[in-house]
């Protein structure tokens, strides 16, 4: 949309600026030569002045997304459609194409046929993720179409949630994929103080996370960090793969005559996601609110954690304490979430559980009580050999959403 009215713009413009210098032409023949030299100075000033601001125009934001939840790519794709036999192995480059990524992105998806499925399930992971651990918030991780795009342009605690969740989820799946074989250019964890071979031998295969952040990295690229937003960005990203390599664990298994562990042999794994997504929520539930300052040692600015307003400042050194390199960092207040507004839909019908959520989430306006009749399956049991029965029973249940 953007591009097009610029290039509409652009095409107008120049339209106008042929016109003018026809007529200014003529007009400049019947001039003395002085004159006409100080009209072209103007003409060219003037066309300087338009190139500039097309220019300016074309300039992507000084927050520009990185991926997944931060950035264009679709949150649900649908699989491809079936290749003819000799497209197969091309079938990753069409995928790599509709996940809308930046151009060295694009070329690092195509290099390894595993790449796109596993930068999809960062997509997906992320997502359900971020919706699970807000389920019980005003703000439930609503991202759809304008919502994400809005709150990617603020420095609110959600925002810094997202970017923490998406390097999180990409660092992860990236580790789990060359752990499952899914890479070409990765396998096990190299890691040279656990025996490898023995553990591919037995079964165990380390999650590659050395690769995975070297992937990640060059994958997200250098991002500017002369502003402070784009220095807030650039740390919760860094918080994600963070908080992902201080949950690895070693996983050993013995062998040896009659199971003794004569022998063991370990390997490094990943914690679940959901132990990560919880991680995470907890640092958003501490986020720091940060401004700027400036190092008078060095001139250059730094993160410092933000007063409250009606706080003066100290009249000798700086007391703010140097955020945590683990905490998240926020920018901005949030808004409320309770109305409809351009970062969310509001609370209006949502779903709520009384006496323990329903007065926050409704934001005081009150609930409305639905009783319905539900048919769920119960009193399962295991048949030998190889199947569950259940009976099916009814009951009513009450159903609480928030009023508008």
């Amino acid at each position: 949309m953007g591009g097009a009215q610029n290039s509409s713009l652009y095409k107008k413009c120049r339209t106008y600026n042929k016109g003018f210098y026809t007529a200014t032409q003529e007009k400049r023949n019947d001039l003395p030569w002085s004159r006409s030299k100080m009209l072209d100075g103007h003409l060219l000033l003037g066309w300087l002045s338009f190139t500039v601001i097309v220019y300016l125009f074309n300039l992507p934001g000084p927050t520009t997304a990185y991926f997944g939840l931060t950035g264009n790519e679709p949150l649900s794709i649908l699989p491809l459609s079936s290749q003819p036999e000799e497209n197969v192995g091309r079938a990753h480059y069409k995928l790599c194409d509709r996940l809308k990524l930046e151009k060295k992105q694009r070329r690092m998806c195509r290099r390894d046929p595993g790449v796109a499925e596993t930068l999809m399930e960062a997509i997906s992971m992320s997502a359900l993720e971020c919706q699970y651990q807000f389920r019980f918030e005003r703000w439930n991780c609503t991202l759809e179409g304008r919502y994400r795009a809005n709150l990617l342009k603020r420095g609110f605690k959600e925002t810094a949630f997202l970017y923490a969740v998406s390097s999180a989820g990409l660092t992860h799946a990236m580790a789990k994929a060359c752990s499952a074989g899914r890479m070409e250019r990765c396998t096990c964890d190299e890691a040279p103080d656990l025996e490898n071979r023995k553990a591919w031998q037995w079964g165990g295969c380390g999650d590659n996370l050395k690769y995975s952040n070297k992937f990640v990295k060059d994958f997200l690229g250098k991002r500017s960090n002369k502003d402070l937003r784009a220095r807030v960005d650039m740390h919760n990203t860094n918080v994600g793969m963070k908080v992902i390599k201080a949950g690895v664990e070693t996983t050993c298994k013995c062998h040896g005559v009659s199971g003794s562990c004569t022998v063991q042999t370990c390997w490094r794994q990943l914690s679940p996601f959901h132990e990560i997504g919880k991680q995470l929520k907890q640092r958003y539930e501490t986020s720091l609110k940060v401004g700027s300052s400036t190092n008078e040692a060095t001139g250059e600015g730094e993160i410092s954690q933000a007063r409250p307003q009606q706080q003066q400042p100290p009249t000798g050194p700086s007391n703010d304490p140097i955020p945590r390199t683990m905490d998240l960092l926020h920018i901005e207040d949030s808004p409320s979430f309770c109305r409809p507004s351009k970062y969310s839909p509001g609370t209006l019908a949502r779903k709520c559980y009384k006496d323990k959520n329903c007065d926050a989430i409704c934001c005081g306006r009150g609930h409305n009580t639905q009783s319905r009749v539900v048919t769920r399956p119960c009193q399962c049991q295991v048949r030998w050999c190889c199947y569950v029965e259940c009976k099916q029973c009814t009951q009513r249940e009450e159903v609480y959403t928030c009023k508008g």
